[in-house]
């Protein structure tokens, strides 16, 4: 008994044009791909400094909110330390005279010598008031004031393990996260002026008129004491990161700000010569005259 082949049913294909249009489709979503990779990458790094600089505050606010004294290890991630100093006359106005003092790990540019061997003298430097009383001007009515603007360039205490100390490569130094830091410490001053104002013709007296009564120049009195008090035991602080820090001196694109008050008396030590500042939250202190 004869049997017949079995027909051969015709197979479907994908015709040259199909695979032309296939791979155009492919190559505009590959194109598509590259040229959003790099933003993506950029995105990832900006995202990475972003949490270094978030985790470095926490460290350098609570080394100032407290005062600390014993924190040597930053020795190895605050390279330099610069105030830019200038002059005020009493009534607010520039003197014309500033002038920088700068500090590193080997030497400074003030006299007597203040190198930055423990992280006593960075935190001290970083405590460092907006404004300070003029130590040159004699008499109560010639007393300015000085403008600091304390400026620190700080190697990232965190990320990766290999670049920090005891690593001593300077190639692999290099590749952690440096950054500006401005460290602004001003004592609070939010309160009512008209409350404090002794002037009787002025607009905002609760008694207007040619004279103040007893009991409203008490009450002016007590409210004033306490508005010292208060600035004398609490502090606005501000710590304003710009990164990376580039070998020119200046700072790239990032920047983040930091605003925290501090509680506590801010003690002003002497050491051979170089004023500097601590927190201590714990003590509170009454305002001078």
């Amino acid at each position: 008994m004869n049997h017949s082949p079995p027909s051969q049913k015709p197979q479907a294909a994908f015709t040259m044009i199909e695979i032309a249009i296939s791979l155009a489709v492919i190559g505009f979503a590959l194109v598509a791909i590259i040229g959003i990779l790099p933003s993506g990458m950029n995105v990832q790094k900006e995202n990475r400094e972003q949490t270094i600089v978030n985790q470095d505050y926490r460290v350098l606010i609570d080394a100032i909110r407290s005062g600390a004294r014993g924190m040597d290890d930053l020795t190895n991630y605050v390279v330099a330390i610069t105030n830019y100093v200038t002059e005020y006359s009493p009534l607010g106005k520039p003197s014309g005279t500033a002038w920088t003092n700068g500090y590193t790990y080997f030497d400074s540019s003030t006299v007597p010598k203040f190198p930055l061997t423990n992280g006593y003298r960075i935190v001290g430097l970083l405590s460092t008031p907006k404004f300070t009383v003029d130590p040159l001007a004699s008499g109560k009515g010639a007393r300015g004031y000085l403008s600091n603007y304390v400026v620190a360039w700080v190697r990232s205490m965190s990320g990766n393990a290999n670049e920090k100390f005891p690593q001593t490569n300077s190639s692999v130094q290099d590749l952690a996260l440096s950054y500006r830091l401005v460290a602004e410490v001003m004592a609070h001053g939010n309160y009512d002026r008209n409350w404090t104002n002794y002037d009787p013709t002025f607009p905002g007296n609760l008694l207007p008129g040619p004279q103040l009564s007893t009991n409203e120049y008490i009450l002016r009195s007590n409210y004033w004491m306490f508005a010292k008090t208060v600035e004398t035991n609490l502090h606005d602080v501000r710590l304003i990161f710009r990164w990376p820090a580039l070998p020119n001196g200046d700072a790239g694109g990032g920047r983040q700000v930091y605003r925290t008050m501090i509680g506590g008396h801010l003690l002003a030590t002497n050491d051979i010569g170089i004023p500097i500042y601590f927190f201590e939250n714990r003590n509170y202190v009454k305002a001078g005259p």
